[in-house]
Parts: C-alpha cells; structure tokens; sequence
C-alpha cells in the first residue's frame, strides 16, 4: 500500500483526492493537514463522506510517507515544502503552479516534471516530484499538442474557454458566491491568463515557433468542467487531422477523439478530456471539455501517482458520482 499524506485537504481539489484515494486499491491516507480544521472530523469539510471514513485533520506533518500531495493556494507550496523536509524517498505532487514553469521548477535539488500523462509519460515514471498541470492549461494543450507536433500551428489560434465555478476555490469572492454567479457569464484575465506560461512551454517542446495563443477565459453558470474551444487557418484536409489526433492519443487511457460534436455533462465527475474536430472552409476548430476538479486537478494527480508508482493509470479512476 502507498502511504500518503494530502496537505490542504478542506478545498475542493483536496476533497476530490480523498473521494479517490478512499476507493484506491493501492492508497492509505496516512494523515490530511489542515490548519484551519486540525482534530475536526473530514465530513466537516466533505460531508458526502459521512459514514466511510473516520479520518480527522491534523495539523502534524508525518514526513515519512511514500507520497505526500499538495493542495494548498498558489505560491504556498513552495513554502511549505521550504519548512517541511520530506524523507529522500517521499514523492511529492503538487497541485499550485509554483513548480509549472521551467524557471521555476528546482526547489533546493527537488526537480519538478511537468505532469501531463499525455505529453511526457516517460518522464513522470521516472520522477518523484510532479507539478501537476493546471485546469485550463490541461483543456487547451490537450486541444492543441497534436497539431504542434506536427508543426502545424503556423498561425494564430483564437481559444474561448469557459469553466465552473469551483475552478476559483473554495474562498467566497465577488465573483463566485451563488447571487452573482448564477444565470451569469463574464470574462477574465482577457489575454493573459497565468496558465499560458505553461500551454506555451509545452507546445514549443514540438513546435518552437507557433501562432500567437489569443486566450479568453469565461466563467460559467455551472460548477464543475471546462468547455473550451479553439480555432485557426488550416490547410490541411479533416481527414489529415483527425488521424493526427487519433495517432496522438492511441496509448492515452483518458484523452478520446469524438465522432459527434461533445457537450460538456459527458465529461463531468470523469477523468476524461473528450475533443472534437471540425472543419469550415480553411479554419479548423477544436473543442475540448473536461471535469475541472478531476482531469483538470485532483484525477490527473492520481494518474500521475500511479504512473510513478508503476500501477495502470486507469487505477482508482473509475467513473464515479460528484456531490455538485
């Protein structure tokens, strides 16, 4: 059994990865920290989880596990682990974006794989620290990956993607508590979302110079996945495309290329990232839809646990039911 510890476990992402970890053949939750929930039960913060587990939060920090995930908000991991050193053998996965970009990735001799299974599985078997991919980042890079390593993102490409509520986190704000937030749509961070550091640095591993990437993040009505489409001029025929994607992804357990245009419920509460193509006169769109908290956070974390661990990434990610 994997022994492991979650740091932040009271949010969204940290309740995803106990629902997980709970039904994980190969998982033990040894401890879930949480400072502002220390010696409360786990239902406090997850209350779908009454009745299958007593676990409490603690605010110890057992510094021996095979595999601790962090779950806290960006720019606190990196602290964190500063203040915490983890026995040699313990693994970490981070869920902030504090170790997404290259720059940024080193931390005192710890070297962060960028952890999307799709782009770098070789990699990820062979780490032990991961910087697990953002949500939007996930969407939009799986949408585009097959085209870059085919070099064919040669010009511009227009991305309008929108996500649930739950993307922004569990802390109220103006602009996610339910008034505000329902029967409501609006845009963000127009052009300059944090997450196209790491979408870019991933394309130019194929491709070193792409169209520009014109980014419009909305938020959406709803509270879980990511709808996201993305256009440009292409030259090539749709059959030609669609036989790049499904080249691409043919050893990918989660990543499907659709026959039908999708629709976003198809993917909620799954880690399934589902894409479609479709070709009008010279522009080719590309849509993708993912479940935020799952492909998009928590789910992706599993994958990559269970390719470090040497276990069949499929493990433990069965279709379930979510609790929104």
């Amino acid at each position: 059994m994997i022994k492991i510890g979650i740091i932040g476990g009271s949010g969204y992402t940290g309740g995803e990865l106990i629902r997980l970890l709970l039904q994980h053949p190969q998982a033990q939750i040894d401890f879930i920290y949480s400072t502002t929930k220390a010696g409360k039960k786990i239902s406090v913060a997850h209350p779908d989880v009454t009745g299958i587990t007593d676990l409490k939060f603690t605010d110890r920090v057992n510094l021996d596990v095979d595999l601790v995930f962090l779950c806290l908000g960006h720019g606190n991991s990196k602290l964190f682990l500063e203040e915490n050193n983890f026995a040699d053998h313990t693994k970490i996965i981070d869920l902030s974006n504090d170790f997404r970009l290259k720059e940024a990735a080193n931390l005192n001799g710890k070297q962060f794989v960028y952890g999307l299974p799709e782009l770098q599985e070789d990699k990820i078997k062979k780490t032990k620290y991961i910087a697990n991919p953002g949500c939007f980042a996930t969407a939009i890079q799986l949408a585009l990956l097959p085209l870059a390593k085919a070099e064919l993102l040669k010009n511009d490409v227009h991305i309008n993607a929108v996500t649930g509520s739950t993307g922004a986190g569990i802390r109220l704000s103006d602009t996610t508590h339910f008034s505000w937030r329902t029967n409501n749509v609006s845009w963000y961070k127009p052009f300059t979302h944090q997450h196209l550091g790491e979408i870019n640095e991933s394309l130019e591993l194929f491709q070193k110079q792409h169209g520009v990437l014109h980014f419009l993040p909305n938020r959406g009505n709803f509270t879980r996945g990511i709808f996201a489409t993305a256009y440009l001029q292409f030259d090539e025929d749709i059959e030609t495309a669609i036989e790049l994607y499904k080249s691409f992804y043919q050893d990918a357990p989660f990543t499907q290329l659709c026959d039908e245009p999708i629709t976003l419920k198809q993917v909620v509460n799954t880690n399934q990232c589902h894409i479609h193509l479709h070709k009008h006169h010279n522009t080719l769109l590309i849509t993708s839809a993912i479940d935020n908290l799952l492909k998009g956070a928590s789910g992706q974390a599993i994958q990559n646990m269970n390719l470090i661990f040497g276990l069949n990434p499929t493990t433990g990610l069965q279709l379930k039911a979510g609790v929104f």
